[in-house]
């Protein structure tokens, strides 16, 4: 059960006084989880980077050897004031990743703790800009894609979620949530099998899942098209990332107001933390180590295209 926590996260959220403290305020009962706050700021303005670490039995801060599962709350920003009032569509990334975070936290105290730490990152921008997007504007953010990255994705992360509104466009047409083929150092690896076991044992219904392409997991500002920014951690990390798309049927503008659906984002918590229980434990694979290495093998490396490359003309 998520959607407690999700209803939380999310009516903290719906105010232009959210910040990086309301993350904080939230924790204040659990003082085994550590919560970091850093303010950065860019041309467009600024914003709360937030860090939630959930520490497992076994984990590397218990000094063992149980994996580190990321979970990272993609978002330009959860508001747009002063042009639009209220919580925003794409801020469901940010709501999701902080409702995990409370629901594992939550977890500890009734003695369900993991065996492996998991730690999960978002930013918290009620007054972000928008931007021109086909076929609807998206959320801009008020830093660039790189400070983005190098606050939410760490070394630490043997594995990453990557959550995500993904409702501006027309090729994902599914109410809920989907999840993406692996990606991995430039390579888009096949639909873990592992993740659609536990999408379809928490969901109920067979998987649902959304097609990428190279376009996508190289980094903004290379002047091609991008659906929209969930694959982005992975051109910072070596680690396996997948995308989790909150999604809709119709194109729902990332500025929409009124178009954030609290039992669809508490699906994809639950499938969050499912997959945290099992990653750590071992019991769950984002790719095949073997497959991998084949492909590395006959095709040599794809990591260039993790690398920011100006676009033609500039």
């Amino acid at each position: 059960m998520s959607l407690s926590q999700t209803i939380q996260v999310f009516e903290a959220f719906d105010s232009g006084h959210a910040s990086g403290q309301t993350v904080v305020e939230m924790f204040a009962s659990y003082p085994g989880v550590e919560v970091a706050v850093t303010t950065i700021s860019g041309a467009k303005g600024s914003t709360d980077f937030v860090k939630i670490v959930v520490p497992g039995s076994h984990g590397r801060l218990a000094r063992g050897k149980a994996p580190t599962l990321g979970v990272v709350g993609r978002l330009g920003g959860i508001g747009a004031r002063p042009s639009r009032i209220g919580l925003v569509s794409d801020g469901d990334g940010a709501i999701a990743a902080v409702a995990a975070a409370l629901k594992l936290a939550h977890m500890q105290t009734q003695g369900d703790g993991l065996p492996g730490d998991v730690i999960l990152c978002t930013h918290v921008c009620p007054n972000a800009p928008t931007r021109a997007h086909e076929p609807v504007d998206f959320m801009d953010s008020p830093v660039e894609t790189e400070a983005m990255n190098a606050h939410e994705v760490v070394p630490e992360m043997d594995a990453v979620l990557s959550i995500d509104t993904t409702k501006g466009n027309r090729i994902l047409n599914h109410k809920g949530y989907a999840i993406s083929p692996t990606v991995k150092q430039g390579y888009i690896l096949r639909v873990a099998d592992d993740l659609v076991r536990i999408m379809e044992m928490t969901s109920g219904r067979a998987a649902v899942t959304f097609p990428i392409t190279t376009q996508d997991i190289t980094p903004y500002g290379n002047g091609v098209y991008h659906l929209n920014s969930i694959l982005q951690p992975s051109i910072a990390t070596t680690a396996p990332v997948v995308g989790v798309a909150l999604c809709t049927e119709s194109v729902v503008p990332g500025c929409g107001t009124g178009a954030s659906h609290e039992i669809d984002i508490a699906l994809a918590v639950r499938f969050a933390i499912e997959v945290a229980k099992e990653f750590t434990r071992g019991t769950c694979s984002f790719y095949d180590a073997a497959e991998y290495e084949r492909l590395i093998q006959l095709y040599g490396s794809l990591a260039h295209l993790q690398r920011r490359q100006p676009a033609i003309g500039a």
